[in-house]
């Protein structure tokens, strides 16, 4: 799998539909979150697919910052991904999708709330998960612990239905 965020060129987007280039994404974040420092954060990655005509499907990928009480924002991207045969097959790139992306975010988020601590600004208050699109109802009970057990093996806080809304409410607006 290619390294999806690896590009300083990729975009992101509002859910206003405004275009935030990949290099941006980070700093845009810590500026939200140090507008109101003294709240508590949640930062969360989601992401949700459907599947196209030709078995291709189409990928979106949600970061969700939510600042717990008082609303939020988010930020989603789209990838294009081919040889879908199975609900399996794409719930399963879903979750990698949403890792790799993690991975790489949480580096880059720590890394900016560390220098903005070192330059004396508010310390912040965040958690960090990842939302599945897999529930208890339907046809992806079956995958629930397969897709927690990856998500906990990368170290990161996994959610699924109805909690997981970052991958079923937000990413899945924007299939």
């Amino acid at each position: 799998m290619r390294n999806i965020m690896a590009s300083q060129e990729e975009k992101f987007m509002t859910g206003l539909g405004l275009s935030v280039p990949r290099a941006m994404l980070v700093p845009e974040i810590m500026r939200y979150m140090h507008e109101d420092a003294k709240r508590r954060y949640n930062v969360i990655i989601g992401s949700d697919s459907e599947l196209l005509a030709d078995k291709s499907a189409d990928f979106v990928t949600a970061i969700v910052v939510h600042r717990v009480g008082g609303g939020g924002r988010y930020f989603w991207r789209r990838l294009e991904l081919e040889n879908f045969h199975t609900l399996r097959d794409r719930i399963i790139r879903e979750v990698l999708l949403s890792i790799e992306v993690a991975k790489e975010f949480l580096i880059e988020l720590r890394a900016a709330d560390q220098a903005a601590e070192a330059r004396g600004e508010a310390p912040l208050d965040w958690d960090f998960e990842i939302h599945a699109d897999v529930g208890e109802v339907g046809e992806t009970k079956v995958m629930i612990q397969e897709v927690v057990g990856m998500i906990r093996a990368n170290n990161f806080e996994a959610k699924t239905k109805p909690w997981s809304y970052a991958a079923s409410k937000v990413a899945d607006r924007h299939v």
